[in-house]
């Protein structure tokens, strides 16, 4: 299922659900891969989309260097515009959970052409540095200076067999990374930039989903109700749970099929305004 292009002389995997003109870029989280999102990406297939997964590097069947360097957020966003120039499309609605939803917002601040909506599940902004640095810190402690009883561990997880239930098969396959291979993709994410300033957020127009739920350190809530208070065409959604999207995921991907179809609707004359811009729900609302 999974087809590949090279970038920069590194081996990406994507695969695609669907056909048609309606591209959606969908992003998985931190050391996780596609296997994350391929319910989400046949649920918005069935309704007409052409939903592309893509390993970013480092994660899931694309290739997984070793030096930190290969893994700053902005060089996510090149390989995202360069699936999208192999695949000669345009523009194409761009989202993703956690680090996937990042880099799409990173996405349309630098290549504003290309981003034709975004959807934002649990982005992680300022609110997110103290928790961060107190759970991914310590892991890449861990991974750099217990090398060899982690890579056991790893190993271990390697050999034991994959479930079906692509989320879970995600965590196995983020945890069957060698310690080299985690500490690397941490070490890079966590000190290069990883959002766009509050200034550029304002100044992306393109219509925004943003989800949002409490009871998570790593993605608050006050982030999301922030980012959809700083975009000025966003739209907030509230999950009941950070599983929501993937255990119970009717009620969020009718939201973002609605969402993804508003945004692919013809262009309106400047004076009527951007696309999806009719009647948007108040960003400050969490819509539950």
């Amino acid at each position: 299922m999974s087809e590949y292009f090279v970038h920069n002389g590194d081996r990406l995997a994507y695969e695609v659900h669907g056909e048609g003109d309606n591209v959606v870029v969908y992003l998985h989280g931190l050391l996780l891969d596609a296997n994350l999102n391929r319910s989400i990406a046949q649920a918005l297939a069935a309704r007409g989309n052409r939903v592309i997964l893509l390993d970013l590097l480092g994660h899931g069947r694309s290739d997984k260097p070793t030096h930190a360097s290969a893994y700053r957020m902005d060089l996510y966003v090149d390989q995202v515009i360069a699936l999208l120039d192999h695949l000669g499309i345009a523009e194409a609605v761009l989202g993703g959970l956690s680090l996937g939803a990042n880099v799409s917002l990173l996405a349309a601040a630098m290549h504003p052409e290309r981003v034709r909506g975004l959807v934002l599940e649990m982005p992680v902004l300022e609110w997110a540095v103290p928790p961060i640095a107190v759970t991914f810190v310590p892991l890449l402690l861990a991974v750099h200076y217990t090398a060899g009883p982690t890579g056991v561990l790893t190993a271990l997880v390697r050999h034991l067999p994959r479930t079906g239930f692509g989320p879970l098969d995600s965590v196995l396959n983020a945890a069957s990374l060698t310690p080299d291979q985690m500490a690397a993709i941490l070490h890079g994410v966590l000190l290069g930039p990883i959002c766009p300033t509050a200034e550029e957020r304002h100044s992306i127009t393109v219509p925004a989903l943003v989800l949002g739920h409490r009871h998570d350190l790593i993605h608050p809530f006050d982030d999301a109700v922030n980012l959809a208070h700083q975009l000025p065409n966003a739209r907030l959604i509230r999950a009941r749970s950070p599983l929501e999207m993937r255990l119970i995921p009717a009620r969020l991907t009718l939201e973002v099929g609605d969402f993804i179809e508003e945004v692919w609707q013809p262009r309106s004359s400047p004076a009527a305004g951007s696309p999806a811009t009719a009647d948007p729900p108040a960003p400050a609302k969490a819509r539950r």
